[in-house]
């Protein structure tokens, strides 16, 4: 199976768990290997995966999940047990700005 083309707004699914994501920044100057589970992410489906399975989720929906740098940024839509990478390298979550004080 061939990797997808990799854009903003791409969504992309796991192949061995139920995570999905959005691509929401990628940086124009390269095309990284974004995978779950160890495994290349594919094109998402249509249709929404069944995670009522899910027991002990590593990606959680709703999060954000950033490289070290913050240059790749992706939204999880789906929660599943794999850990998401790029270029081998494991995402973290990504740390909610502190709203300004409004005294």
């Amino acid at each position: 199976m061939t990797a997808p083309a990799l854009k903003t707004g791409s969504q992309l699914a796991s192949t061995v768990c139920t995570t999905r994501v959005v691509i929401v920044r990628l940086p124009a100057d390269r095309t990284p290997e974004i995978a779950c589970g160890g495994e290349p992410m594919i094109a998402a489906p249509p249709g929404r995966p069944d995670t009522s399975g899910v027991t002990n989720p590593a990606t959680l929906i709703g999060k954000r999940y950033v490289d070290a740098d913050e240059t790749i940024e992706l939204l999880c839509t789906a929660p599943g047990e794999g850990e998401l990478s790029v270029d081998g390298v494991a995402l973290t979550i990504k740390a909610a700005k502190a709203l300004p004080a409004s005294d």
